[in-house]
C-alpha cells in the first residue's frame, strides 16, 4: 500500500539512514582505544556533507509531475516542496563547508554537532512536505530538540550553556502553545489535515462572537504566536539575541540560516492555503512593521557582530513579513525572492566572521583598517553590507523592491512606508562596518592568516549572485512564480 509513499520519501529515508551510520561510526571510533581515540570531526563532517549533496540529488531527481499526497494526506509533494527542500539542502551544505574549518581552529571534537545538524535538516525536510497539524507539530519538535542540544554544544563555555538552557525553555514554551492551538482548531472542527481545513474555512467567517468561532479564532492564534516565536518576529524575538550570541558562531550561522526557509514555507502553507482570511493578514500586518522598527533601532546600539546581526535577523523578518500580509501570488513570490536573496547574503557574511574567528573577532571595532591588512575579505563583506542595506543595484535592493512592490500592489501603504524608512536607518548600522574597515585605525593591528578554499569558493559563488542578480534575475522569478501558483491553486 505504502510502496509509492516510500518512494516520495527517498531522499529523507537515506538522509534519516545516512545520520544514523554517522553517528554509530563516530561513537564507535572515537571512543576505540585500538585507534587512539581519534577525532572524528573533520571526517563526519566530509561524509555529512557528501550525504546532504546525494540527497539534493535524490530530491532533483524526482521532479514533481503532479500532486502527490503521502501516507493518508500526511505529507505532500508538490513544487513548493520540491523547490524548498533543494534550497534548504543547499543552505545546510553550505554551512557544513563553513564549518570545515571552525573545528580545527576552536579545537572542537564534537562530531555530534554535525549528526544534530543533518538531524534537524531531516525534520525540516519533513516540515516542508507537512500537509497535517500532527506531522507538522512533530517535525517542527525534532528540529527544535535539536538546537536546543547544539545551542549549548560548547560544554566548556558559560555562554553557550546560557544560550541553550534559554532556548530550551522559551522553545519548549513556543511548542506548548503551538500545539495548544492545534488542539483545540481540532477539537471545534474535527480535523486535522489542512486540505480539509482550506474546505472548512472557505467562506466561513471567523469572528469572537459565538463559542466555536471564539474557540477556533483562539486556536489559530495560539499557533500564529507559536510560529511568531520560531522565527524570531516581534513581539516574540527576545530570545534571538541571547541564543545568536551564546552559541558557537557556527551554530548561529545555522540558526540564521535553515530555519527561516522551513518555517517560513510551513506558515505559507498553513496561514495562505489552510486559514486564509483577513484577520490574520492583521496579525502580520502588526508584526512586520514592529520587526522592522525594532530591527533597525535595536541593532544602531550593538557592538557585537554576532548580536547586530540577529537584530538584523528580526528586522529582515519583518521584511519578509511584508509579503506574507499582502495574501497574494505576488505577495507570496516576493516573499520566497526575499528568502532566497536573505539566506544567500546571510551565508556570505558569516563565512566571513567564521573566516575571522581565528583572530579571536568578536566586537565591530575588531575590523579596523582590515581593508589594508586583507583587501579581498573588505571588499566582500562591503558589498554584502551594501546589499543588506538594500542599495542598488545589488540583489538585496531587488528583494525590498519586489516586497515593497507586493505591498503597493494589494494596498499596503503603510508597511511600504514604514519599509522604506526603516531601510534607510538600517544603513546606518551596514556602512558601519565599511567605515570602520576602511577609514578607521585599530589600537593593536591584526595580521589575518589566509582563508581556507572552502570559504573562499563559497563566498565567491554568493558574492557573484549578490553583485549580478540584476543582470539575469529571470530564472529566480520563473521558479518563485510556479511555487507561488502551486500553492496558490
Amino acid at each position: 500500500m505504502f510502496e509509492h509513499d516510500f518512494l516520495g520519501l527517498f531522499p529523507e529515508i537515506f538522509l534519516i539512514n545516512a545520520t544514523i551510520i554517522l553517528l554509530i561510526y563516530g561513537v564507535v571510533f572515537s571512543t576505540s582505544k585500538k585507534y587512539d581515540y581519534p577525532p572524528l570531526v573533520c571526517n563526519v563532517s566530509w561524509l555529512g556533507l557528501l550525504s546532504v549533496l546525494i540527497t539534493i540529488l535524490l530530491v532533483a531527481a524526482g521532479t514533481p509531475l503532479t500532486v502527490a499526497n503521502l501516507f493518508y494526506n500526511n505529507l505532500i509533494i508538490d513544487n513548493f516542496t520540491y523547490f524548498c527542500q533543494i534550497f534548504l539542502l543547499l543552505s545546510t551544505a553550505s554551512t557544513i563547508v563553513m564549518c570545515l574549518g571552525y573545528f580545527k581552529e576552536e579545537s572542537l571534537n564534537a562530531f555530534e554537532s554535525i549528526v544534530l545538524i543533518l538531524l534537524s535538516t531531516c525534520s525540516m525536510l519533513f516540515m516542508i512536505s507537512a500537509y497535517d497539524l500532527i506531522a507538522m507539530y512533530l517535525a517542527i519538535e525534532l528540529q527544535s530538540l535539536c538546537f536546543y542540544v547544539i545551542a549549548a554544544s560548547k560544554r566548556d563555555s558559560e555562554f553557550s550553556t546560557e544560550a541553550g538552557l534559554k532556548y530550551f525553555i522559551l522553545g519548549a514554551f513556543s511548542s506548548g502553545i503551538l500545539l495548544f492551538g492545534c488542539s483545540m482548531i481540532y477539537g471545534f472542527t474535527g480535523v486535522t489535515n489542512f486540505e480539509e481545513l482550506a474546505k472548512i474555512f472557505t467562506g466561513y467567517e471567523i469572528t469572537l462572537f459565538g463559542a466555536q468561532s471564539s474557540g477556533i479564532f483562539m486556536g489559530i492564534l495560539f499557533i500564529a504566536v507559536g510560529f511568531l516565536f520560531k522565527i524570531t518576529a516581534v513581539p516574540f524575538h527576545m530570545w534571538a539575541p541571547d541564543v545568536y550570541e551564546g552559541s558557537p558562531t557556527l551554530v548561529t550561522a545555522f540558526f540564521s540560516i535553515a530555519p527561516k526557509i522551513s518555517i517560513l514555507a510551513n506558515m505559507v502553507r498553513v496561514f495562505m492555503y489552510s486559514f486564509y482570511d483577513p484577520t490574520w493578514q492583521q496579525l502580520f500586518f502588526f508584526c512586520s512593521i514592529a520587526s522592522m522598527i525594532l530591527g533597525a533601532l535595536a541593532a544602531m546600539a550593538q557592538n557585537k557582530v554576532k548580536r547586530l546581526l540577529a537584530y538584523s535577523s528580526i528586522g529582515h523578518v519583518g521584511y519578509l513579513f511584508i509579503g506574507f500580509s499582502c495574501g497574494t501570488i505576488e505577495g507570496i513570490q516576493s516573499l520566497l525572492i526575499g528568502v532566497f536573496i536573505y539566506v544567500l547574503m546571510t551565508i556570505n557574511v558569516f563565512a566571513i566572521v567564521l573566516a575571522l574567528r581565528q583572530n579571536r573577532f568578536k566586537y565591530i571595532a575588531d575590523l579596523g583598517a582590515s581593508a589594508k591588512t586583507n583587501p579581498i575579505s573588505a571588499i566582500t563583506l562591503s558589498i554584502t553590507m551594501f546589499s543588506y542595506a538594500g542599495i542598488p543595484p545589488l540583489a538585496g535592493f531587488r528583494s525590498k523592491f519586489y516586497l515593497f512592490f507586493a505591498a503597493l500592489g494589494c494596498g499596503a501603504y503603510l508597511l511600504a512606508l514604514i519599509g522604506v524608512i526603516t531601510s534607510v536607518i538600517s544603513r546606518f548600522y551596514y556602512i558601519r562596518f565599511v567605515k570602520i574597515m576602511y577609514f578607521d585605525t585599530p589600537k593593536t593591528w591584526i595580521l589575518y592568516k589566509p582563508m581556507d578554499r572552502e570559504k573562499s569558493l563559497l563566498l565567491a559563488i554568493t558574492l557573484f549572485f549578490i553583485t549580478f542578480f540584476f543582470l539575469y534575475p529571470s530564472p529566480l522569478f520563473l521558479v518563485t512564480h510556479q511555487m507561488a501558483l502551486s500553492l496558490c491553486l
